[in-house]
């Protein structure tokens, strides 16, 4: 039956109304009958295709009743989908993460729909069509392709038009998420349009001759989300990234960025889009602040009690492992805001083997107040140090191991063993190397430190052109100090690896005594209830080619948008 306003090709029979094409289930309309023939399932009056009010929407405004979308595409590095009508590679795996993505409902009631062009409904194979589980949507403008008598299946004569009978009545009701599959006219036209919210990419990156090719994904509307370990299959080499629309268009923003701000804030970094609950469960659930959230939680909720040094009391567990991917983006956390700044200058002080407090105080960067005060080091036996002398801590063990320690404001120079630039040379030269270690645990020093140093051991692993760094830390506040640790040694994994010419791969974090501070239970109970936004993606000069030629300002973040602060008094 054709409605000739929208363009809409429906099958149905005189005796079944739109939601059981297919659907031999209880009928969900709710809307205006105007047909005298009651359904052959649910004995209801059925509502044709020529009866949908234009009004009903499913989230959209009335004045735009059109479904939102998700792209489900398996691409190259240069966005290559096909050749000769067919995919160039075999991946069983993708198949699998294809249907698993777009059978997923949360509603066993509903189940998805998915847009097809008539090419990709026809390579199909026979025996596999219609894609079982699914509403199959084919858009054709063909008035001789018939396949009126299959199940769950409709056809549509524009992409525009699915997506408006979709949003009405029964569909609205009945299927749960619109997914596009294909092919390649279809997906150039739903890539770029208002309506996409996700797109769930295969990236493959192994070459591959196509004739077929996409448009690049538009960075400045969609960041990732999610993205897999790299894998391998028939010598295939690729990964599942999950990127999500956290604004409506980049005019807007470019407009902004060329100068304007909002609330003090370039525009790049403020979402427009703020919850992503329209994504799979099973993607939603791989954001990998959730590793962190879960390990808090288990904490609060399974942690042995135990006294601490500093008095306050804490819930800890014993050896427990984080792993971070960093290939796309970067993990600073968005359940409360981090302290960026901070994160960056520590680290390039900890790279300067500076141990004076006072340099960080300068740039108003007071994390290590606490531990380089008068009273503090008069309390741990250091009352000959000047305040602010923190004694040889993490920095002068990383460019001076070995030295004899007198005070901040000696010259170093040339002395001990500079474990930094030998990371660096092993790196560059002898990459297979099993020994590019970098530690801060000087056992001869640690009466002389303010604080004996927690973030202890790291080694880095070069794989495929990657830089990966596993850190050990023997004693890991959660709530106030972790967020921080992760972010600091994923920066300097990633410019350690732009030094030397390499991508940056996974961080690591295996932490002996995990714990929460007692006082800390409260706000960290707070940040649980908040759900992660899309990590942000962090910019460095590529001109630096030195390990101790970066400033601050060679860093830059795209794209956070965390909750709001949330205050933890450090326990000292």
């Amino acid at each position: 039956m054709m409605n000739s306003e929208a363009g809409t090709v429906v099958p149905v029979s005189s005796k079944s109304c739109l939601s059981h094409i297919g659907l031999k289930r209880r009928c969900p309309l709710v809307g205006i009958f105007k047909k005298g023939i009651k359904c052959s399932y649910c004995h209801s009056v059925p509502v044709m295709a020529d009866d949908i009010p234009a009004s009903i929407s499913n989230g959209n405004t009335q004045h735009d009743p059109k479904r939102t979308f998700q792209v489900v595409v398996a691409a190259t590095r240069d966005m290559g989908i096909g050749k000769d009508g067919k995919l160039p590679w075999k991946l069983p795996s993708d198949l699998k993460f294809f249907k698993e993505v777009t059978m997923t409902v949360s509603d066993p009631v509903k189940k998805n729909a998915v847009i097809m062009g008539r090419k990709t409904w026809e390579s199909i194979p026979l025996q596999n069509r219609p894609l079982p589980g699914r509403l199959n949507v084919v858009l054709t403008r063909s008035g001789s392709f018939d396949i009126a008598t299959a199940e769950n299946v409709v056809i549509c004569g524009s992409m525009n038009s699915a997506l408006k009978l979709l949003a009405a009545t029964p569909y609205c009701l009945s299927i749960e998420k619109v997914f596009v599959i294909g092919g390649g006219q279809v997906l150039r036209e739903s890539l770029n349009a208002p309506e996409c919210e996700a797109i769930h990419l295969t990236d493959i990156e192994t070459d591959f001759e196509c004739d077929t090719f996409i448009p690049p994904i538009d960075f400045a509307v969609f960041q990732p989300w999610h993205s897999s370990f790299p894998l391998v299959e028939n010598n295939i080499r690729y990964s599942f990234v999950t990127y999500v629309r956290v604004r409506r268009s980049a005019t807007e923003l470019h407009a902004l960025h060329d100068g304007g701000k909002t609330d003090g804030k370039l525009y790049l970094n403020k979402f427009e889009v703020q919850r992503f609950s329209f994504l799979p469960k099973m993607i939603h659930e791989k954001h990998e602040e959730y590793v962190y959230l879960r390990l808090v939680q288990d904490i609060i909720a399974n942690g042995a009690q135990k006294n601490d040094r500093t008095g306050t009391g804490t819930l800890s567990k014993f050896s427990c492992q984080m792993r971070f991917n960093l290939r796309k983006s970067f993990p600073l956390l968005t359940t409360k805001k981090v302290f960026w700044r901070g994160v960056v200058e520590e680290l390039l002080w900890f790279i300067s083997g500076s141990t004076n407090a006072k340099a960080l105080q300068e740039k108003d960067i007071h994390i290590w107040d606490g531990n380089a005060s008068r009273e503090y080091l008069d309390s741990v036996g250091l009352s000959f140090r000047e305040e602010g002398d923190l004694g040889p801590i993490y920095g002068f063990q990383w460019r001076h191991f070995g030295a004899e320690y007198t005070d901040m404001h000696a010259d170093y120079t040339g002395k001990g063993f500079d474990q930094l630039l030998d990371v660096v040379d092993k790196i560059k030269n002898n990459p297979d190397d099993r020994r590019i270690i970098l530690s801060a645990w000087n056992p001869s020093d640690l009466k002389k430190m303010a604080l004996p140093p927690c973030h202890m051991f790291a080694q880095f692993y070069v794989e495929n052109g990657e830089l990966s760094c596993q850190m050990y830390q023997r004693s890991a506040d959660m709530g106030l100090g972790v967020p921080f640790n992760i972010a600091s040694y994923s920066l300097l994994t990633c410019m350690i690896a732009q030094v030397c010419d390499l991508l940056p791969g996974d961080f690591i974090h295996v932490i002996g005594d995990a714990h929460v501070y007692r006082t800390h239970v409260r706000p960290l109970e707070e940040q649980l209830q908040k759900q992660p936004k899309p990590f942000p993606i962090l910019k460095i000069n590529p001109l630096k080619k030195d390990i101790e030629s970066f400033v601050a300002s060679d860093f830059k973040l795209v794209g956070y948008d965390p909750h709001y602060k949330i205050e933890m008094k450090m326990a000292i």
